[in-house]
């Protein structure tokens, strides 16, 4: 089957060109060009001259296709580049992690659990978690969770805010003293050691 495949390919090549500095160039007799180098590596041109497929010598192999669309596989990490003609760059890695660079500067992360992490241009980061949690992180830091029950908590550096679906509300703040505002109407305030300091029903 090997000696039948050589002379297959054999057959395939029209013309043989061998270069000074080593290289060699075969057309085949459906167009297409390879260039092999000196180092190992061999371009392939398509008959239309349309896609291009470099294969280095340490594995990588860089294709650029019919739409502009640049590929790179790093042999090394068994993680994939492509970029787009739109500037977009996505990069996917062998744990199934993909990673999304955008024109606009915004990155996005889709994690092998379906998190997915996004980070804006003006420094907004958002999580979306798979039971539907989803954490906002402002640029001067301000935490927002929203959770999939309904139960909202902010955190800044002033206080810790929890929110219920019910509408009570349950802030502890920097300096210790807890503020619960319950859906009835009824306010208890307690001091940094927990001490009862107000009870308005």
């Amino acid at each position: 089957i090997l000696h039948q495949e050589r002379r297959m390919s054999e057959e395939e090549v029209q013309e043989k060109i061998e270069y000074r500095d080593g290289k060699v160039e075969e057309v085949l007799t459906d167009g297409r060009r390879i260039l092999t180098f000196r180092n190992g590596t061999k371009k392939e041109i398509s008959a239309d001259k349309r896609m291009t497929t470099i294969s280095f010598s340490n594995g990588d192999v860089k294709k650029i296709m019919p739409d502009q669309r640049v590929i790179y596989y790093y042999a090394d990490a068994q993680t994939t580049h492509t970029a787009y003609p739109d500037g977009l760059e996505v990069l996917q890695f062998p744990n199934n992690q993909i990673e999304k660079h955008y024109p606009d500067g915004t990155q996005e992360t889709v994690f092998p659990d379906h998190t997915v992490k996004l980070l804006y241009s003006d420094g907004l980061k958002e999580t979306f978690f798979p039971d539907g949690t989803v954490v906002k992180v402002e640029k001067n830091g301000d935490k927002t969770v929203v959770f999939s029950n309904g139960q909202k908590e902010i955190h800044t550096a002033q206080f810790k805010r929890r929110e219920y679906p019910d509408g009570t509300v349950k802030t502890v703040y920097c300096n210790g003293r807890q503020e619960t505002k319950y859906s009835t109407g009824r306010v208890q305030i307690k001091d940094e050691e927990g001490n009862l300091i107000l009870d308005k029903k």
